[in-house]
């Protein structure tokens, strides 16, 4: 019995786990789609995750992405035009009317007649709507303010520009 006791064990080979497997085999999947591919497949990705977190303020807070993101910009800009609005969104002003007339009716934007000129309404944060633009939890640009600061600002930099570019070559399709 002391021989059995003073052999080494035996070296017990493990298959990968479960959960290795099914990485590797999402892994390998993602390398066939190419560089493209799999560039698209992240934005559909992201392009997910924030209308299902927009569904979710909707409910928390009672407004969604897109209306926080005008209420946001708003609060930076007071006496905005619907125009400038949606040129600094990168929307076309017809969307833009919708959001703006559903923040007007909850009372968190006032709209004023322009005085240079009556065809425009100029859009600023009424008191409400001041109380709600402020960092916030739970909310889209939350998540990006923290997952921002966690990148170096050469990465932030390099994405900024793919972004823009991205945006501007998808801009410039659609307008020919």
């Amino acid at each position: 019995m002391a021989r059995s006791a003073e052999r080494e064990p035996a070296l017990v080979m493990t298959a990968p786990s479960e959960k290795k497997k099914q990485k590797q085999q999402k892994q390998d999947k993602t390398d066939r789609l190419g560089e493209v591919l799999d560039f698209m497949r992240l934005l559909w990705a992201v392009d997910h995750a924030l209308q299902s977190m927009s569904k979710r303020m909707e409910s928390q807070l009672g407004v969604t992405g897109p209306q926080r993101l005008v209420i946001r910009i708003v609060g930076r800009f007071p006496g905005i035009a619907a125009g400038e609005l949606a040129s600094v969104l990168h929307i076309h002003p017809s969307t833009l009317t919708g959001i703006l007339k559903r923040l007007e009716t909850r009372g968190l934007l006032e709209r004023s007649p322009d005085p240079a000129d009556a065809r425009k309404a100029l859009f600023s944060l009424s008191a409400k709507g001041k109380e709600s633009d402020a960092n916030r939890l739970g909310t889209v640009e939350g998540t990006v303010r923290k997952t921002l600061a966690k990148l170096p600002a050469r990465k932030v930099a390099a994405a900024r520009e793919v972004l823009t570019s991205l945006a501007d070559a998808l801009l410039e399709e659609r307008e020919e």
